[in-house]
């Protein structure tokens, strides 16, 4: 099936940092756009593009023929997809569902089979990018699902990505995007004590980037996360509320599978402590607060 622009319309439901980037490649690639999000002003740049508000998600679900959603929780996925005026009763046979949000493994199986059950295509689509890879369209999307649905949705989502790859069935992207935090959790120590370190040997740490980041200590957080520590910018691209969700979620699944994951742990206890003194609508960068007290 050929999701051609002009005769398909995308409903988006979630707006925030980085939906409203990724919904705005939709109207500038054709598409017609519907949105809906629990706050409508956080929608508005989309409107004046273009894009047509609904009071509902039944309402964008009745109207779309791909619903992608990319909201806070996996409480919110559930409510969206499988509450009584969700996505999942609502939306036409033959709808493609895509959540992007970071939710629970299980939680994406559950709606695949709810789904099917009402001839329905689900695909769970967590990304990885930050607000930049939202905003330029170079997200990086884990994919779970059927391959027949993936293969007719795909064109749509490398309108977001350019690395998107399905990683198997049902539940196995957000088990990637798991792999993908795991990952990012220890190394975000690493780059904030490497800071620490270089300002305490009286380097210049813009200057020691520099070196570190072409090097073997690279990483994506090393090359985009450690110049906002250094210029004291916290603005959230990623917040650490929602980063300690997914550690949350992580450290659920990982208990499950009987598997330790002790700088995970570590990770998520130095983030809390951050939340806990109110900074947990800052971006994961703040965690420099933490060795900077």
């Amino acid at each position: 099936m050929a999701l051609q622009p002009k005769e398909t319309v995308i409903g988006f439901v979630g707006t925030g940092v980085m939906g409203k980037s990724m919904a705005s490649h939709f109207l500038k690639a054709g598409y017609q756009v519907v949105v809906y999000t629990r706050t409508k002003a956080k929608a508005e740049d989309l409107l004046e593009q273009g894009a047509v508000w609904k009071e509902h998600v039944s309402q964008v679900a009745q109207a779309s023929d791909v619903i992608i959603t990319m909201v806070g929780y996996p409480s919110d996925v559930e409510e969206v997809y499988l509450g009584a005026e969700g996505i999942v009763t609502h939306a036409k046979p033959g709808s493609f569902l895509i959540d992007m949000t970071t939710s629970k493994p299980s939680l994406a199986v559950k709606i695949y089979e709810e789904a099917k059950k009402r001839d329905l295509h689900s695909l769970d689509a967590p990304v990885s990018g930050g607000d930049i890879g939202a905003r330029e369209a170079r997200l990086t999307i884990m994919v779970g699902g059927d391959q027949e649905a993936f293969d007719a949705v795909e064109p749509l989502l490398k309108v977001m990505g350019t690395n998107v790859v399905l990683q198997g069935g049902p539940g196995a992207g957000q088990h990637t995007k798991m792999c993908n935090q795991i990952a990012i959790a220890t190394n975000m120590i690493g780059v904030c004590e490497a800071i620490s370190y270089a300002k305490k040997a009286g380097l210049n740490p813009t200057r020691v980037l520099e070196s570190i980041a072409a090097g073997a200590a690279g990483s994506w957080s090393l090359s985009n996360l450690a110049p906002r520590m250094i210029a004291g910018n916290f603005e959230p691209g990623f917040y650490i509320k929602h980063f300690i969700k997914d550690m949350g979620i992580a450290l659920e699944a990982a208990k499950e599978m009987g598997l330790l994951t002790p700088g995970l742990e570590l990770s998520k206890s130095l983030y809390d402590e951050l939340a806990a003194n109110g900074m947990e609508d800052n971006g994961t960068q703040a965690l420099i607060k933490w060795f900077e007290k």
